[in-house]
């Protein structure tokens, strides 16, 4: 099984607990998604191959590390993995960017597609694929679902806040996927929420609760 990284960072640690606040506003909520993303980032591209190349320094010819020819894609689950994108893209900023948006299913519960772009050379990059949330796990499971159906064998999926139970869904759905985990809650509530959570991730995002 591929690993799971719950991240002991204390910078993320504490941003994350900023943003839990019910008092924290869009405003700062939106500021730091994006930072713990790139934080999160840091961490998640730890092991990234890299190269030899020969520069010339103002002083001297001299051999430099850089990553391996490797390319990176991230793809945010619409719509709250938006969020992280910004924060992603400070870190890595010749990554392409797809979108998947899925929507669950009001009488089977199962999610949906309703949309899907994609990088055309996706199947050969590195994914990261990014949601706030990892709570039942059943939109993270069909969107990395359907990047493994279009080709896509690299994948990885990070999230700010997750749920056991929702670990142990894409542990079993993906094996081979690692997960980067800002912070493993309690459990999820009878409503599907994680608790002790944030609430709803979009709606905190984006100002529309």
């Amino acid at each position: 099984m591929a690993k799971t990284v719950i991240m002991d960072h204390p910078l993320i640690q504490h941003k994350i607990g900023v943003l839990r606040r019910e008092e924290t506003g869009t405003k700062d909520f939106r500021i730091l998604i994006s930072e713990i993303a790139m934080l999160m980032c840091y961490e998640a591209t730890r092991d990234l191959e890299l190269e030899d190349v020969e520069i010339t320094t103002p002083i001297c010819k001299t051999t430099v590390k850089e990553l391996k020819g490797k390319k990176l894609a991230v793809i945010p689950i619409l719509r709250a993995g938006l969020g992280m994108v910004d924060g992603m893209l400070t870190m890595i900023p010749a990554a392409k960017v797809g979108h998947i948006g899925l929507y669950r299913d009001p009488g089977t519960l199962k999610p949906v597609e309703y949309y899907c772009k994609l990088p055309e050379d996706c199947d050969s990059r590195e994914v990261f694929v990014v949601d706030p949330m990892l709570a039942t796990g059943g939109s993270s499971i069909a969107a990395i679902q359907m990047l493994k159906d279009k080709g896509v064998k690299n994948i990885r999926f990070m999230c700010i806040i997750a749920a056991p139970e929702g670990v142990k869904a894409m542990q079993e759905a993906h094996p081979d996927v690692e997960l980067y985990i800002g912070a493993l809650d309690e459990h999820l509530n009878e409503h599907g929420y994680i608790v002790p959570g944030l609430g709803d991730a979009g709606d905190r995002i984006f100002g529309t609760k």
